[in-house]
């Protein structure tokens, strides 16, 4: 089984929507797609996620289903008083405690225990535990026991955050070097594949993360959303 993480396009996040680049970018990302033969489509609750779906709903004559837990992850921690999110955490902060490198004990610490992160990151894996053996793959461990191996092809509309925090319930790993060290652009695609070498007994591989080819072949540059300046005295993102 094949599932594609498709980002939303470019936000607007203002309206909750996407922006005029990013109904380009969504076209592009539809033309993509409806040359894959998709079984199921599976889309977040949120505006920006749903309009950049609507394009290859369109254009493939499918339906999708909503999921609350394929919504940006919305874990809240407590700092200097104030409430935040709990991931953008500058690097002088989180690479200094091992415990955010453990998928065991990330959110053992003051700051993740401050707030709802727990919450909402069990209410993540709790639905793709779920989805996943409902699907035929049921989780034990750290691996899955296959009750129905198959070549299905899912897509989810979704978001970075929420995207990371499932591949980390996957691949039994903390989300956090995948929220800090890597990104998934507006519109880019993440797939993971099953892999069953044993019969009955399955994990999941990557096979591409955060791929926006759709893109440079339409010449059509990736938005800079997610990311933070290269440079400090770049003229982008900063803290």
């Amino acid at each position: 089984m094949k599932i594609i993480f498709c980002r939303h396009a470019e936000p607007d996040y203002e309206h909750d929507s996407i922006t005029d680049k990013g109904k380009i970018e969504a076209e592009l990302l539809a033309r993509r797609l409806c040359r894959i033969d998709i079984d199921e489509i599976y889309v977040s609750p949120l505006g920006r996620a749903r309009r950049t779906a609507e394009y290859t709903l369109e254009k493939t004559g499918k339906t999708a289903e909503t999921f609350k837990w394929l919504r940006e992850f919305d874990g809240k921690v407590k700092e200097n008083g104030e409430i935040k999110g709990c991931w953008d955490k500058l690097p002088e902060y989180w690479t200094a405690q091992d415990e955010y490198y453990s998928a065991d004990k990330w959110l053992t610490t003051p700051l993740m225990k401050s707030g709802t992160a727990k919450r909402e990151y069990e209410f993540v894996c709790n639905g793709i535990d779920k989805f996943l053996a409902e699907h035929g793959y049921k989780r034990n461990g750290r691996y899955y026991d296959v009750t129905n191996s198959n070549h299905k092809t899912i897509v989810f509309f979704c978001h970075f955050g929420v995207e990371c925090a499932i591949l980390s319930r996957i691949f039994g790993v903390s989300p956090m070097p995948l929220w800090h060290n890597f990104v998934a652009l507006p519109s880019s695609v993440t797939t993971i594949v099953s892999e069953e070498r044993v019969k009955g007994k399955a994990q999941f591989r990557c096979m591409e993360f955060g791929d926006t080819s759709h893109l440079y072949a339409a010449g059509e540059e990736p938005s800079f959303a997610a990311r933070f300046c290269e440079c400090f005295e770049d003229n982008t993102r900063h803290d």
